[in-house]
């Protein structure tokens, strides 16, 4: 059997037997560890965070994310708490703490940067006022000329065509503390990294790095030398999970509304297929997603999901219907 065609199991699969590492709740169990939990967000601006097609809204931040944003809340204090003990048992002196890194991770299309987006506006109310951050791995893509000359455009969104040094020169800067550290940035119109375009990223209390392959681990070296891997700075990893069939269509459908939108910008890299008939545009999205997305699905995204501390996963209508945490 081609290996590429065994998918992992599905995310219940262990749910009955007590050597699963996670613990299982349903949409409306997770929304009670809410408890006292304050609703900062407006449906105005739950609207503006959400992308398109992502049907997120009030009722769903109640239900889910205030929820997360508590139990991060708990993680957090206790990560500054670990600091100082280690701190002082150390002896150092005039270290400062370093942020508090969250991964977000999961398949195209499946409503990564909606979460991203309503979770940082979440944590940057928190009465702490804490600075937050977000990052996506976009811009660290290796631009499309090199992609183009490396024969990778095809496999764009694959390990292999990201920058991986840059990334893991990105995220150990940010946990050293360092000032003014740049993140490349990424057009999802021109379909590009923008040459000489950076967010500077300095000092945040959290960041929120987000992309489709941040829990993706590489081969080990059989001298047992240190190989970094970009989850080993995260503090909290989520995974969006949900099921194939389900991503499939989403992705569709978001294709065939960008067709009517974004796509008929004439700078957009996707223009040709604005003016071409519904069939055909159809045909290319069926063909992206089976050659390209779905691939890079099953072969590197939807095996890192058991390396993830939180699993949400969303029913066939994109919202929330369980969650998993890992046991402690």
């Amino acid at each position: 059997m081609d290996q590429t065609t065994i998918q992992p199991p599905a995310l219940d699969h262990f749910k009955g037997d007590e050597f699963s590492p996670y613990r299982f709740f349903t949409a409306d169990q997770w929304a009670e560890f809410r408890a006292d939990t304050p609703m900062t967000l407006t449906e105005d601006e739950v609207r503006r965070l959400r992308s398109l097609n992502d049907p997120v809204n009030l009722d769903e931040v109640r239900r889910i994310y205030l929820s997360l944003s508590r139990l991060l809340s708990a993680h957090v204090e206790s990560s500054q708490l670990l600091f100082e003990q280690r701190k002082r048992f150390l002896n150092l002196s005039n270290v400062a703490k370093t942020p508090f890194i969250i991964g977000i991770a999961g398949s195209v299309a499946v409503g990564k940067s909606t979460t991203a987006r309503v979770l940082a506006e979440l944590l940057k109310r928190w009465p702490s006022s804490p600075k937050v951050d977000l990052v996506t791995t976009d811009g660290f893509l290796l631009p499309n000329e090199v992609l183009r000359r490396e024969n990778l455009m095809d496999r764009k969104g694959f390990p292999e065509s990201y920058d991986v040094g840059a990334v893991l020169r990105f995220l150990s800067e940010i946990k050293a503390g360092q000032h003014s550290v740049k993140a490349p940035c990424y057009s999802h119109l021109t379909y590009d990294v923008l040459p000489g375009k950076f967010t500077t990223i300095d000092r945040p209390d959290i960041l929120i790095f987000e992309g489709i392959n941040v829990l993706q681990v590489r081969d080990l070296p059989e001298d047992g030398k240190i190989v970094p891997f970009v989850s080993d700075f995260f503090d909290f990893s989520i995974y969006i999970d949900a099921e194939e069939v389900d991503i499939h269509r989403w992705y569709v459908d978001r294709f065939m509304n960008l067709r009517q939108t974004a796509f008929r910008n004439p700078d957009s890299f996707f223009h040709r297929y604005a003016a071409i008939k519904e069939d055909a545009a159809r045909a290319i999205a069926e063909s992206l997603w089976e050659n390209i997305n779905l691939k890079n699905l099953r072969q590197n995204i939807l095996p890192t999901r058991p390396r993830a501390d939180l699993i949400l996963r969303k029913a066939p209508n994109h919202l929330i219907e369980q969650v998993a945490l890992r046991k402690l």
